[in-house]
């Protein structure tokens, strides 16, 4: 249940207004999420996120469907069903395939119990595995 009012379009300030105009525009759709109506509120943490998480799903050295994904994985991790929604509506859309979201959710559940494991049992992490003493070929 939300903490804050989801701003409707009538209700927002010339500036939160811009950001949605942009999100719109980028977007190509009429469609602004729940998330960005809450941020609303806070014009200035609106625009700031906005332009954060343009920046770092930007196509890059790692293709957009993977970092959607990753931001998946992440959402899993710290329990965000919210996240964990809209990411993978988005990885689907940038076409994440059923079999490649099953895998990943046995990538996730995997790596979360080995770090429990690792975590109760405090197993030092091996030399190799340090980045100043890893053999480099």
């Amino acid at each position: 249940m939300a903490t804050v009012t989801l701003l409707q379009d009538h209700q927002l300030s010339p500036e939160a207004r811009a950001v949605f105009d942009d999100i719109r525009a980028k977007r190509g759709t009429d469609f602004v999420n729940n998330f960005w109506r809450a941020l609303a509120h806070d014009p200035k943490t609106l625009k700031r996120t906005w332009e954060s998480a343009q920046a770092v799903m930007a196509p890059g050295a790692l293709d957009p469907k993977v970092k959607e994904m990753l931001y998946i994985a992440v959402s899993v991790a710290h329990g965000c069903s919210y996240c964990i929604h809209s990411h993978t509506a988005a990885a689907r859309a940038k076409g994440m395939t059923e079999a490649e979201h099953a895998e990943l959710v046995a990538i996730i559940g995997m790596a979360a119990e080995t770090n429990r494991l690792v975590t109760a049992l405090g197993v030092p992490v091996d030399d190799a595995f340090l980045a100043d003493r890893a053999d480099p070929a």
